[in-house]
Parts: C-alpha cells; structure tokens; sequence
C-alpha cells in the first residue's frame, strides 16, 4: 500500500460517506470479455472441423469461465444461453451443415444436460465469489481506515520544511503495519520520528501506534531529544509490561530536529538504518557517532541518548527511511542499493525523488515486498517559498 501524495494523506473513498458499502474493483477487461472471446473461438473453430466432430461440446465450459468475471444473474443467462447455442450448432443445417435430426441425439441431449449443471455450479461459484469480493471490501477498507488514524496525513508544509511521506504496505490485503511515521512543529524546531517496530500482526499495530502518541506528546513538550527519547523509552517500556513475556517488543528509530534559527538537523539514532542527507547533489549517510539503544531496550543496554549535529542547509533533504526499503531483494536475492539509486535522483524535488523510489522498489522486487516500507523525506525550503507554519493538521 501506497499513502502517496501531499504529507502522505491516504487514499480516499474507499469507504464512501454515508454508511454506503466499499466499492468491489472491478475485474481487467479481458476477464470480463473472455465468455466472449471464448464464444467467438468456438464458432471460428465450427467451419473448419468436420461434421462428425462437433466443436459445440466445448460450450460446457462456458458457465465457468463468466464466473470469474460476472454475477450469478449473469452466469445464469448465459447457461441458457450456452444451452440454446449448442442446440443451434447440433441442428441447424444453415449454420453447421447439420440436419434438425442431430438436436436430439442422446450425445447432444447429454450435452445439453451438462452444461445445465455446470452453469448451477458456475452460479453458485460467482455468488460465492461476489460474497467474498465483498468481504474483501469492506476489510481493506476498515484496515485503510485504521492505517489513516494510526499514519495520519502529515503536514505537507512545517514552517521552511516541506514534508513527504511513502509507506508500503508487504501485506497488500492488509494495508497496515508496524513502521511508523510523524512530524510536528514544535517552539523547538521541526521535529520528525520515523520507527520499525519488531515484529508483525496485530501487536506491532498496536505498539505503533502507542509510540506515534507518545511521541506526539512529547514532542511538545520535552526541550530536546534526549529528553524526547527518554519519554518514549518510558512509554515503550510501561507497553511492554501489558504484553506476554513471550512478546518482547522493541522499536528501532530515527529522532530528528530541524531548528528554525540554524541550519542544522539534531539526530538521535536508535538502533535505526541511518539518514541520507542529499545536498548540492552529493548523498551522505549520517551514521551516528554514538548509537543509541532501540526504545524498549534502554534499560538493558545502558547508556543513554547521544545527539549527533549535521548541516541542514537550504535545498538539503533528509531522507529517513526503515529497513524495509534496503532489505528488499531482487530476483538473485542482492539487496537493494538505495545510497546507488538516490545519487542518481539527487536533482529531483522530494515528491518525484519518491515516486521514483516507489516505482524502483516495485520493479527491484518483482512487486514482491517482504516488508513493510516506510520513508519519510524533509526539504529545507529557500525563504521566498516558505508557505507558513504548517501546524494545522490538512484535512
């Protein structure tokens, strides 16, 4: 799943206002035209065969192949539809060069009987398939929901930092994951989180969830990183107290400050891949000097939250990115070379540098994900295309 555009925001009208049901996508035009196709095959066939050897059988399986594509009602009309034809080929003289006598000889006749009971079978089967499309439905669009208020859109503009944001879900059905995403702008700076939960299912949901409000607290209120950090790590901690033992759950994470008055971003890292910093077409990675533990394992480790401070100048961008984005492997199993790709993209503005990503990511594996993918990019904006202070919430 894709949450593309302006600060990320979803996909909308999946779920339709007013309590009306999910729409079912429609399937490729070619599945809908195959009964079609097929009936046309057949009849190209009827000419060139011999009297004796009735292509007209092949009809029988003409219920089946619209019931991948159409509704009961509709395989049900073309059953009699198939019927009528196979009657029209067996005994129609101007048409296959039959006599009326051949519309009921026994074979016909058996003909006749089962294509009747494999357009019962394609009707239950197309009632069956509508059924479960339905269902289908209305989960992606209830999981399309939940992923909105656990990602919700981002501010596209934070005072002179422009936000984007691309999330991939590897669950396609599913739509939802455990990496996780958020900017806010505070009295401190602009300040961004971007996390990988360990983990899948339901209980990564739920503790990303838990981190993305504790920091969105936090972020207001604590006077720097560290402090930012710490409150998580409480927080991540207090979390997994609720959980099974057998559940250990940590989050690895970025924390980054980008201050109004200097042109500099503060990182706390994690445990977390580290940032690209692309500027003036050149991409570095910001490893951290110091590495910090993942949330959640603070205790264990030791140590505390150290700051590394880079140049963030005008037109810089600070890609941040999880695992899921290196981690994906082509067809050989090679990881994907993000810093290799970004280099060639360092002259695109953030949203078509991830729209590019997007596409290279898909195509690298085959449209195979086997995780989830989260990215998040702040551009530093020159003074004359700053827009506000972005803090209202669009939409």
């Amino acid at each position: 799943m894709r949450l593309p555009g302006r600060g990320g925001a979803a996909r909308r009208g999946a779920t339709k206002r007013g309590g009306a049901p999910p729409r079912v996508p429609a399937p490729p035009a070619w599945i809908r035209w195959l009964p079609a196709i097929y009936v046309a095959a057949i009849l190209a066939l009827e000419p060139i065969t011999p009297v004796q050897w009735p292509v007209s059988f092949l009809l029988i399986a003409l219920p089946v192949i619209a019931a991948y594509a159409h509704g009961p009602a509709s395989v049900a009309a073309i059953t009699v539809f198939a019927v009528v034809f196979e009657g029209v080929l067996a005994g129609t003289p101007c048409c296959a060069d039959r006599s009326v006598g051949y519309l009921w000889e026994r074979h016909y006749v058996a003909s006749y009987v089962s294509t009747a009971l494999v357009g019962v079978l394609g009707t239950v089967l197309a009632a069956h398939r509508t059924r479960r499309e339905r269902t289908l439905a209305t989960v992606r669009s209830v999981a399309e929901t939940a992923q909105r208020v656990l990602l919700r859109p981002v501010p596209h503009l934070l005072g002179r930092v422009s936000i984007e944001t691309l999330y991939l879900s590897a669950a396609a059905e599913a739509r939802i994951g455990g990496d996780l995403y958020e900017a806010v702008s505070t009295a401190h700076g602009v300040r961004l989180v971007i996390g990988d939960v360990r983990g899948k299912g339901l209980l990564a949901v739920e503790t990303a969830a838990a981190m993305l409000a504790a920091f969105r607290e936090a972020a207001y209120d604590e006077p720097d990183l560290p402090a930012v950090a710490r409150r998580l790590e409480r927080s991540m901690s207090r979390r997994a107290g609720q959980l099974p033992s057998s559940e250990e759950r940590f989050i690895t994470t970025v924390l980054a400050e980008i201050p109004a008055d200097e042109p500099v971003v503060r990182i706390v890292n994690c445990g977390h891949p580290p940032p690209l910093l692309i500027c003036r077409g050149r991409v570095s990675e910001l490893d951290p000097s110091d590495p910090s533990p993942p949330l959640n394992l603070g205790v264990l480790l030791g140590g505390d939250y150290h700051v590394d401070v880079r140049p963030f100048r005008v037109g810089s961008q600070l890609l941040l990115y999880t695992d899921g984005v290196t981690e994906t492997r082509d067809r050989t199993g090679a990881f994907y070379p993000l810093i290799q790709r970004v280099r060639d993209w360092t002259a695109l503005p953030p949203q078509e540098l991830l729209n590019r990503l997007h596409q290279d990511l898909l195509a690298y594996s085959d449209a195979g994900l086997d995780d989830d993918i989260a990215v998040l990019i702040a551009y530093q904006l020159p003074d004359e295309e700053q827009g506000g202070d972005g803090r209202a919430d669009p939409g």
